[in-house]
């Protein structure tokens, strides 16, 4: 009964989350800035490489054979469904610019607002103290980067030719958000909202650091590398503590965490998919 209610319950985010792909603006609703006014064209990948720069690569369904009634779905998913759309759009945006100091700084944007969109959901459903504190605290901390991203590209647009490295980058960027998209998805899928809070933040944060981890390798811009050292610092630790209240409150092995409750919506808990964690 576990391994079914698991499948439809996954094949209502899969179903919903493309479903909000295909209906969802790219475009941003905030004030547009200069680097938001270039748009690059799409770069030219070879086939050979297609599915490696395509974050929904592997993730198509044949019709009619994966489609689950969408009130399968809980309140608390849903908002996690609508908020990784909103990042998704905007992450892939990034992916086409050229230099790559403005690729990181449009794509950590984006990322960081999908962090303060989660945080929020954890707020608004969750109950366990920890994760709801560290939910503030990331609110709190990468909304002021979220400003600081959004001055620095008013002032920096997008270069108008590839770079040298142009290519490296977006693939790496690509490669990133596709393995950090499909953790995601399995995350916020947990029945517990602390747990789906946890589990999704958790991948969310990995990738957050190689995203970082890719702007040093190749941004030159000092201003952002000092910002991608600064998130490399700051979310490791988070990461760990995730890492451990996951461990300790046995939310891989399904029991629901201590003063933590299941959305009202669902009956039974559902078994868990356990995260690739990242090496130390």
């Amino acid at each position: 009964m576990f391994i079914y209610r698991r499948f439809v319950l996954f094949a209502a985010v899969l179903s919903a989350t493309f479903a909000l792909y295909g209906c969802q603006p790219t475009t941003e609703d905030t004030v547009a800035t200069p680097t938001e006014e270039i748009m690059p064209p799409p770069i030219e990948v070879p086939e050979s490489d297609a599915d490696a720069m395509d974050p929904n690569a592997g993730h198509d369904m044949m019709d009619g054979e994966m489609m689950a009634d969408d009130a399968q779905m809980t309140d608390v998913l849903k908002d996690y469904t609508k908020s990784m759309s909103k990042m998704h759009d905007e992450m892939m945006v990034s992916i086409n610019y050229n230099d790559p100091d403005t690729a990181f700084a449009k794509g950590m944007l984006g990322h960081h607002r999908g962090a303060v969109d989660m945080a929020e959901i954890e707020l608004k459903y969750g109950t366990d103290t920890e994760m709801l504190k560290l939910a503030q605290e990331i609110i709190t901390a990468q909304q002021t980067e979220i400003d600081t991203l959004k001055k620095w590209l008013a002032s920096h647009p997008d270069s108008a030719n590839p770079k040298p490295d142009t290519a490296a980058m977006q693939k790496a960027y690509a490669d990133g958000l596709n393995a950090m998209h499909g953790e995601m998805m399995l995350g916020i899928a947990d029945p517990v909202p602390d747990v789906a809070f946890a589990r999704g933040m958790l991948p969310h944060h990995i990738g957050a650091v190689d995203m970082a981890k890719v702007q040093l390798k190749y941004g030159t811009d000092e201003e952002m590398r000092k910002l991608a050292q600064n998130i490399i610092d700051a979310q490791q630790p988070e990461i760990k503590l995730m890492q451990n209240w996951i461990a300790t409150y046995g939310a891989e092995d399904g029991v629901t965490p201590n003063n933590a409750k299941t959305s009202s919506d669902s009956k039974e808990a559902l078994e868990p998919t356990k995260i690739n964690k990242p090496s130390a």
